[in-house]
């Protein structure tokens, strides 16, 4: 199967309230394999050439409607669920350069996540189904490996941000500590403040995990990352949901290839897309690194796939992103960053202890 049959293959259609057709994406004519690729456009099934994508036209009509609305109403179309995508696409970027009062620089949104016994990881005799139903994405067997086997954890009832950290809040970050890296998503070292409420990405764990211990300071709170069982209980919920809203792919619920978007979004405008408990961006939009380096799960084996051949060790990261498709969106899948490939976008939320 085609990487254009995979994409068209999809279940994109929307729910009621949301509106936006995947038929008007007219998309570019080409044939690539998964496997093998050339370059990073190949792997994502561009041509190569410029060709209009899904929303080009839909976002620039959309700004020119809502360009002067307040920030109240530019607020209520990101929270109604009878808005279209684009429009809460446009709607947040426009929050991001009059501010976004969703956001502050040192206090974040916490949601509480219950303590539960959970079932973490995918049954061995699951792969094959996994492989079945990701036809065409150029999946190995080792990567999926890695989520076996299915095993209980013990969590205890925690905090985890509702959002992902944000250009703004890392800015703030950056200016007070003088943290030596710098996202090489600011393009020149340049803040991106049309993206100012858009999940920061292409920083390293160590710089997360700075980023969190200089959070506590500031507020007394034990900012963290969360744990690879946290993530995925908070992901999936005690019915262990292949994606954060149940087990059918819908682009119009998360930031991922399939939606064409192809850049970072506003945090929190995929509506339909949260986790049960009420956690949005947890599918797309940016990879969250969580607190672990990459383990075989109990009783199952050390997987040495193309991450241990680049890292060594590596953390693990979750949930996909705008440039990676579906199968990096499932609530299982264990990831990491490849510093050899600019379609890693790597970002994090906070978690603290209840």
């Amino acid at each position: 199967m085609s990487a254009r049959d995979a994409i068209a293959n999809i279940n994109i259609n929307a729910n009621a309230n949301a509106k936006t057709n995947a038929n008007e994406w007219h998309m570019p004519k080409f044939e690539p394999a998964l496997c093998g690729m050339k370059d990073d456009r190949e792997r994502l099934g561009l041509p190569n050439y410029f060709a209009p994508l899904r929303f080009d036209d839909k976002l620039s009509g959309e700004f020119e409607k809502l360009r002067g609305n307040s920030v109240d109403q530019l607020l209520e179309i990101i929270s109604s669920k009878d808005s279209l995508l684009e429009q809460r696409i446009v709607a947040g970027n426009l929050l991001a350069v009059i501010g976004d009062p969703r956001l502050s620089d040192l206090t974040h949104l916490m949601v509480d996540i219950p303590g539960a016994t959970a079932l973490i990881g995918l049954d061995e005799a699951d792969i094959d189904k996994v492989l079945e139903k990701f036809a065409g994405l150029g999946l190995q067997t080792k990567w999926i490996e890695k989520e076996c086997p299915k095993h209980k954890v013990s969590i205890k009832p925690f905090k985890l941000a509702k959002y992902p950290v944000t250009n703004s809040q890392y800015k703030k970050f950056l200016l007070e500590t003088q943290h030596p890296e710098i996202p090489s998503s600011w393009e020149f070292r340049r803040y991106p403040i049309e993206r100012a409420n858009h999940p920061v990405y292409t920083v390293s764990p160590d710089s997360a995990d700075a980023y969190a211990k200089w959070l506590t300071s500031k507020t007394r709170i034990a900012y963290r990352l969360p744990t690879e069982p946290e993530w995925e209980w908070a992901a999936s919920g005690p019915d262990r949901n292949e994606f954060p809203w149940g087990n059918t792919f819908n682009a119009n619920f998360a930031n991922t290839a399939e939606t064409g978007l192809f850049t970072s979004s506003p945090v929190g405008v995929f509506l339909g897309g949260e986790s049960c408990f009420g956690i949005s961006d947890m599918a797309g939009n940016v990879e969250e690194y969580t607190a672990h380096n990459y383990y075989p799960y109990p009783n199952g084996r050390t997987v040495v796939d193309h991450l241990v051949e680049l890292n060594g060790q590596y953390r693990v990261a979750r949930g996909g992103s705008f440039a990676r498709f579906r199968d990096l969106a499932r609530t299982k899948r264990r990831h990491g960053h490849n510093p050899k490939s600019a379609t890693y976008a790597m970002g994090f939320r906070l978690a603290c202890d209840h």
